[in-house]
């Protein structure tokens, strides 16, 4: 009897302590279990986190939506990339802090590494539904996800970048004619390749766009001011930010014999993937040409524009309607050459006669005397044999921005590389 009630209590105490763990009370986890993961760094996030008292971000998906500021004109940014990318996405995130800074009782915050499509779409609408006045969407596959969203919400003004739609009302686009630098830019590097005994350019292009061939055309008729005789390869990247796609690129350009690489894309890879005796140029951001193989940076300086747009907005005096900004607005620069910066040391030793064209054009751009339009004006033959413009002609803003292909009413359109690309014409989806 005294061993049958000894095991009677031991089964007691053995289903008292299950019960135990079962509501909490059994051993803590020891210091090796796993613990909850860390954010990534690259997960997408928003700007500005409220303090305590402020409401905080909602989570939309996988992105993190701000909140906006009560008694503010609340304004947002999305970006394609990371704030800090280096890049086309930092030119824009100091533009918003400018922003920030400069026009009173703003309140900004941004959405990053927004993919392009419906993820867009997606958060374009949760900012508008969260009350922001103005939202900034800054990469050519926002561009339809705007158009939708602005219909759905006339009283937010939406600005989109680098396409070519727009409504009159609250859905607006914006662009400058960066080909005016990326001129320059082929200019100074036509000039290096040429003192350098070496007539072999390079251009890394994101996508199959009018605005990646404009841009490379540019660059193009550029060179052939300094170095009649220099050939252009191509490397097509489909991204605008991928640091390892970007070196990658660029390494193949220089193995394949290039004496400078430009770039579309949003990192200094150009620079950092240069070979000793070899020359990059970045893009985007007047911050990352740092290194000395990098002749120069082609920068955007969008904070005034923003700060316009926005007060234009607040005071009910912007439509939404087609803006391309030239040189003369100063919201772009080539780094080296523009007022208080020195130049970097692969341009500072070329020829003078260069240095010269390349600095009176750029002053003629500044005074608004030398445009886009000057930039794509006749001459041009492109590397078929076929003639683009007759002397003198220049071409419309319909064909800068535009491919037939995809439903423009451009005339000579964009679809073309100059005679001095030697690369075949990209496919159109």
């Amino acid at each position: 009897m005294k061993q049958k009630r000894l095991w009677m209590l031991l089964i007691l105490a053995l289903t008292l302590s299950l019960v135990l763990v079962a509501c909490g009370g059994g051993e803590q986890p020891v210091a090796d279990e796993p613990m909850a993961e860390e954010p990534a760094a690259d997960e997408p996030a928003a700007a500005d986190e409220p303090a305590a008292d402020e409401p905080a971000a909602v989570e939309e998906g996988s992105y993190q939506i701000p909140a906006i500021e009560d008694g503010k004109y609340n304004v947002a940014f999305v970006y394609v990339g990371p704030h800090d990318d280096g890049g086309w996405t930092q030119a824009h995130d100091v533009g918003r802090m400018y922003v920030q800074e400069n026009v009173a009782d703003v309140h900004t915050a941004f959405v990053e590494n927004v993919a392009e499509g419906a993820d867009a779409e997606q958060v374009i609408r949760s900012l508008a539904r969260k009350g922001f006045d103005v939202i900034f969407t800054t990469s050519f596959g926002f561009m339809d996800g705007s158009e939708i969203v602005a219909e759905e919400f006339p009283d937010v003004d939406i600005i989109h970048l680098t396409g070519f739609k727009a409504n009159g009302e609250n859905f607006g686009n914006l662009m400058g004619a960066m080909e005016d630098m990326k001129y320059l830019a082929g200019m100074l590097a036509g000039s290096r390749a040429k003192m350098d005994g070496n007539p072999k350019l390079g251009y890394i292009a994101t996508f199959p766009i009018p605005e990646e061939l404009r841009l490379g055309n540019a660059f193009a008729l550029g060179a052939q001011q300094t170095c009649p005789e220099c050939t252009i390869d191509v490397r097509w990247i489909f991204t605008w930010h991928d640091p390892i796609l970007e070196k990658e690129a660029s390494a193949s350009l220089f193995d394949g014999g290039a004496q400078v690489v430009m770039t579309g894309a949003d990192t200094p890879a150009p620079a950092e993937a240069a070979p000793e005796g070899k020359w990059g140029i970045t893009y985007d951001y007047s911050g990352n040409c740092v290194v000395d193989a990098c002749l120069t940076s082609m920068y955007w300086n969008w904070g005034p524009e923003y700060a316009r747009i926005v007060e234009g907005s607040r005071d009910g005096t912007w439509k939404g309607g087609w803006e391309y900004f030239d040189a003369d607005t100063g919201a772009m620069g080539l780094y080296g050459f523009m007022e208080g910066e020195e130049m970097q040391p692969g341009a500072a030793e070329l020829p003078a006669e260069d240095l010269t064209l390349i600095q009176e054009t750029l002053a003629k751009m500044l005074a608004g005397e030398f445009t886009r339009f000057d930039v794509f004006k006749g001459p041009i033959t492109d590397n078929q044999g076929n003639v683009i413009l007759e002397d003198g002609v220049s071409l419309e803003q319909a064909d800068l921005d535009g491919f037939a292909q995809f439903g423009s009413e451009c005339q000579t359109c964009m679809y073309w590389w100059n005679e001095n690309i030697t690369a075949e014409l990209p496919e159109l989806e």
